[in-house]
């Protein structure tokens, strides 16, 4: 995936991914192509850093059942990015499991996923929410119902 050409020519790169899928880390390094007109890191390579993540996760666990898409997300950008900025994604078998059980009945699941990007000295450069879509395939459903869950109690950074 590092050689996915928007990861590759952004300087986006996978620095960590368990065989388990349960979380992933993802750096990018500042260069003179993805700069804004400030000189610093340009927010659309922040928000393409976050992007694929939340999903690609989910997909590996629980995709083989279930239909798993983005469906919105949104950006705050708390600092400059002046440097290398690291993110870091994970989830916890208790989520995936919590996940199943809400699709199981066919039921359209709704779920936030929040990830900060943060420098070299730890500062939140953004906070990045995902909302991902979760549905079991039809074709594995006897019922199509919407649950909307509430947030986790950690829900405010993961």
């Amino acid at each position: 995936m590092n050689l996915w050409p928007p990861f590759l020519f952004s300087g986006i790169k996978i620095t960590e991914l368990p065989e388990d899928f349960l979380s992933a880390t993802v750096r990018l390094r500042l260069r003179w192509w993805n700069r804004n007109v400030a000189g610093v890191l340009f927010g659309g390579s922040l928000f393409a850093m976050t992007d694929p993540f939340w999903m690609m996760l989910l997909l590996r666990h629980l995709g083989k059942e279930n239909v798993i898409w983005d469906r919105a997300a949104e950006i705050d950008f708390i600092k400059p990015g002046k440097g290398d900025v690291v993110a870091h994604f994970a989830i916890t078998e208790a989520d995936i499991e919590r996940l199943r059980t809400a699709a199981a009945g066919g039921a359209k699941v709704l779920e936030w996923f929040t990830v900060e990007v943060k420098d070299s000295d730890g500062d939140v450069v953004a906070r990045v929410r995902k909302q991902v879509y979760l549905r079991r395939k039809r074709e594995l459903s006897a019922a199509a119902e919407t649950a909307t869950l509430p947030p986790l109690p950690d829900q405010a950074v993961r």
